[in-house]
């Protein structure tokens, strides 16, 4: 047998590659756009950037050191230069695509970060491999800007795998959805009517205003929102606001909540604060063709009749007052069980008024005159 040349020794010690064939190498080299492989074939593999990622422009030496061992796959033995021309990303995405697959058959739970956010939902990347988020499945409640989740990571199953039709679809939704529900149950399990609690302010009506307790979600009324009165609960409230409130009654699994505090009643101490004789300062709330109503304190109104507001004849209140003006006048009665306040700014200008006047105040039904307003 002939000796062989050294040239055909050195060829005999390097392995054989084929197109497909996964290697493993060692950094060689690395450039802002390049990666060099020493594969131990008798070319070294090259990776170029748009085959080791998808981010645009990215710098590998930012990525990749000399030292640092890799996996790849053999796209070309020869890319026409002696050259074996590799892919890292290709290869990735296989190993990806494997994962997801596996993690859609478990029901697995995934983190990845949001790499973009699309007009339909969101994308996100595990393992070179796309997964789609729609807008439906980012959340329990529609959201109209999803651009808060840009380069957060987010938790998602996949509920749709389908690589041949390069479907595949993440679902963060049905983890919130459940987990709200283990809060749900937590939640009821521990609470009672009268408890007090503090809440965030998660959706504002005309009728009230929605707070998450953690859990759930109670509805405090507008009659609810205070002892005073509330026009509008969108003037009082703003979404993420933080109250304190107490529940006022439990459904099922609806929640009334209210902040209308027993200790904090305006009616406490009303017997001596608005005793008959006393005289009075207070806000003209409003109006009709028999009376003004004064508010004394939020949540504690009295009425001025007609009658009452000058020695001199008066066709209806709004002659004389305007709503908003502050007035002062005497307390002619004080009915507290059915928390009715009458007053008289004719008794304060003529101290002779006789008590059959004043008597006839008393007996003004302050519910009907309000009937009548409305």
């Amino acid at each position: 047998m002939s000796e062989m040349s050294f040239e055909q020794m050195l060829e005999e010690s390097f392995k054989t590659i084929r197109n497909g064939e996964v290697v493993e190498g060692t950094v060689i080299d690395v450039k802002p756009d390049e990666i060099v492989l020493n594969i131990g074939y008798k070319s070294d593999g090259i990776i170029t950037r748009n085959e080791y990622t998808n981010e645009a422009n990215v710098d590998l030496t930012t990525l990749v050191s000399v030292g640092d061992t890799m996996e790849a796959k053999v796209l070309k033995v020869n890319d026409g230069e002696g050259q074996v021309l590799l892919t890292y990303k290709r290869l990735a995405v296989e190993k990806g695509s494997k994962r997801l697959e596996e993690a859609f058959e478990n029901k697995e739970v995934l983190t990845a970060k949001v790499a973009q956010v699309l007009d339909g939902g969101l994308c996100v990347i595990v393992d070179e491999t796309r997964v789609f988020i729609p807008a439906s499945l980012v959340s329990d409640s529609y959201e109209k800007d999803l651009s808060k989740y840009k380069d957060q990571d987010i938790e998602f199953v996949i509920s749709e795998f389908n690589p041949k039709r390069r479907r595949i679809i993440g679902d963060r939704k049905q983890l919130l959805v459940a987990k709200k529900l283990e809060q749900q149950k937590e939640l009821f399990a521990k609470i009672k009517v009268g408890d007090v609690m503090e809440g965030t302010v998660k959706n504002v009506t005309d009728f009230g205003a929605f707070i998450d307790l953690g859990g759930a979600d109670g509805l405090l009324h507008i009659s609810e929102m205070s002892w005073g009165r509330v026009e509008s609960p969108k003037k009082v409230f703003n979404v993420g606001d933080h109250v304190r409130v107490f529940i006022k009654d439990i459904n099922d699994t609806k929640i009334a909540l209210s902040m209308k505090f027993p200790a904090e009643n305006p009616w406490n101490g009303a017997a001596e604060k608005y005793a008959v004789g006393n005289v009075v300062k207070g806000k003209v709330a409003r109006m009709t063709d028999f009376g003004a109503f004064v508010e004394l304190a939020p949540g504690v109104d009295a009425l001025l009749h007609v009658s009452q507001i000058a020695k001199e004849h008066i066709e209806k209140p709004s002659d004389v007052l305007k709503v908003g003006q502050e007035i002062e006048a005497k307390i002619v009665d004080f009915n507290e069980d059915e928390k009715k306040i009458s007053l008289s700014i004719k008794a304060l200008l003529a101290p002779e008024t006789n008590e059959s006047e004043d008597a006839d105040v008393a007996d003004v039904d302050i519910d009907a005159v309000a009937a009548e307003e409305n």
